[in-house]
């Protein structure tokens, strides 16, 4: 018959209250063995993964709109089907007008950059012709030859590969679409039915306010960002414009910019050495040129600095060390999508912390 411990406390002949068995701890390299485990799980399965987050994302930009729609008594799924149609179709529309000048630019550019790189082979031949006569000397001193060695390059062609990605291509596509849509109709309702298996009313309902709570910031943290991006890109493309560009030529570098916002840090720096290239390449004159990457980082410091902080206030700040590695994870493992999503995962995850009891400390230790 086993024995219950006693607190040592208490007076002598009563029992103590049971002490509760101590919790099992995970040793060191079984938490080692099941993150490399998860992390080979995210790369080796991104191609699932990757259409479920971006339909996930999608929806929560999707999700204030619709809770508007529903105030004006829209029914969910009509407003979920307009809002994917007008989606689609200014996707579409913006496709098709940026395609030409992509192409354009895309032709434009490997000559452009060979015509730089002569010029500052031009600038340093001096430095290359020193350092070569250098070499000869040295050989010849120590009595070598110099001998060329031709490299020949061979390129294998495969006509069959653009066949083989293009359906896998538009598969993704459609399966974003389709998930987004569901998304967007039924995801309150999976998320009652869920909640519907806690075996408590009281757990229930506080899973229910945490959801909701995570859900409306959430939603109002990628639509506030997507709509400050969006900002961000038409200014940018209007600037380019006044100076000189055309229409076409600065609504694609405005879309670009846009989009490399949502990266924080890299897209920037990616974008001003973009900014950089494309001003020499459109303007022969310095200062022009080099008006691109300065209006782009006033306009991205402006941004970062003064628009984000003061609408979404330092609720949402996010340390930059932590965003920087968590920039690195995401986009090792994903890529562009990686880099795209970083910033809200994070976002997800400090807000599920700071709701749960006990893990507020992780969570301030994200900001």
């Amino acid at each position: 018959m086993s024995s219950v411990p006693s607190d040592p406390s208490a007076p002598a002949g009563e029992a103590g209250p049971a002490l509760p068995p101590p919790r099992p701890r995970a040793s060191a390299p079984a938490v080692v063995l099941a993150t490399l485990a998860v992390g080979y799980t995210l790369w080796a399965a991104q191609s699932v993964i990757l259409p479920v987050l971006l339909a996930m994302f999608f929806a929560l930009v999707g999700n204030p709109l619709i809770r508007l729609l529903r105030r004006l008594y829209v029914p969910r799924f009509l407003a979920a089907l307009l809002l994917l149609a007008a989606g689609l179709g200014l996707t579409g529309t913006l496709a098709v007008q940026l395609a030409a000048p992509a192409a354009e630019w895309a032709e434009q550019a490997p000559r452009e950059a060979r015509k730089l790189g002569r010029q500052l082979q031009d600038l340093t031949r001096p430095m290359h012709q020193a350092n070569q006569i250098a070499e000869d000397v040295a050989r010849a001193a120590a009595g070598e030859t110099t001998r060329k060695v031709q490299v020949v390059r061979t390129r294998v062609d495969d006509p069959y590969a653009v066949l083989v990605r293009t359906p896998r291509l538009a598969a993704q596509v459609l399966a974003v679409v389709l998930l987004t849509f569901f998304f967007m109709v039924y995801g309150q309702q999976l998320q009652r039915n869920a909640i519907a298996l806690l075996p408590g009313r009281q757990q229930q309902r506080f899973t229910v306010e945490i959801l909701q709570q995570i859900e409306h910031e959430v939603s109002r943290y990628v639509l506030t960002i997507t709509v400050i991006n969006a900002v961000v890109g038409l200014v940018f493309a209007g600037l380019l414009h006044w100076l000189g560009i055309g229409l076409r030529e600065s609504v694609m570098w405005g879309t670009m910019v846009m989009l490399l916002n949502y990266a924080p840090y890299v897209g920037p720096l990616i974008g001003i050495v973009v900014m950089s290239l494309v001003g020499f390449i459109a303007f022969d004159d310095g200062a022009r040129a080099l008006a691109l990457p300065a209006i782009y980082l006033a306009l991205h410091t402006l941004e970062g600095q003064v628009v984000t902080p003061i609408i979404l206030g330092r609720r949402m700040a996010l340390s930059p060390l932590v965003l920087i590695l968590a920039l690195m994870l995401f986009g090792w493992l994903w890529g562009l999508i990686g880099l795209l999503l970083a910033v809200p995962l994070l976002v997800c995850v400090k807000l599920v912390l700071a709701q749960v009891d006990g893990l507020q400390g992780w969570a301030r230790l994200l900001e």
